[in-house]
């Protein structure tokens, strides 16, 4: 089995509490394991990346009203989905916004996959048992909260 390469452009969407929107989503090939991810998606061609954020952000939350910062992370991700394997390079792009009303029903197909969103904390995250994904999101979050943006994005 061929691996497809992609890229894609991620968002770490903070509220007025510095909570942080992730969605619990699922492969349909892996019956029962579910997981956490921030919303973001592929780059579709001739697309950059902050364009890319900002159009999957508005497809996956409905959310339009964001401030879009400055790439703060990036890296490689392997994985495999409905049965297909992939490599993925993304980036992470911080965000803030005032609203916390998620309204998924302008996103497509392949957003039928993400079951629930859900806005939360760094303390959440630091004592949750569910896999969340990327892995050191916690970590990279209250870099994030304490000290700002990084002058060089942090790679995960």
């Amino acid at each position: 089995m061929a691996t497809q390469r992609r890229r894609a452009a991620r968002v770490l969407l903070l509220d007025d509490q510095d909570r942080v929107l992730l969605f619990r989503g699922f492969d349909p090939a892996v019956p029962g394991v579910t997981w956490w991810v921030t919303p973001g998606g592929g780059l579709e061609p001739g697309e950059g990346r902050r364009e890319a954020a900002l159009r999957e952000l508005a497809e996956e939350t409905g959310i339009r009203d964001v401030a879009l910062g400055p790439l703060v992370a990036h890296g490689t991700v392997a994985f495999s989905f409905r049965g297909e394997r992939f490599e993925q390079d993304q980036c992470f792009f911080l965000a803030r916004t005032s609203c916390t009303t998620v309204d998924s029903s302008g996103s497509g197909e392949e957003h039928a996959l993400l079951l629930e969103s859900r806005w939360w904390t760094v303390t959440e995250l630091r004592d949750t048992t569910e896999t969340v994904y990327p892995v050191g999101l916690v970590g990279l979050l209250a870099r994030l909260l304490a000290d700002g943006p990084p002058v060089v994005p942090v790679r995960l």
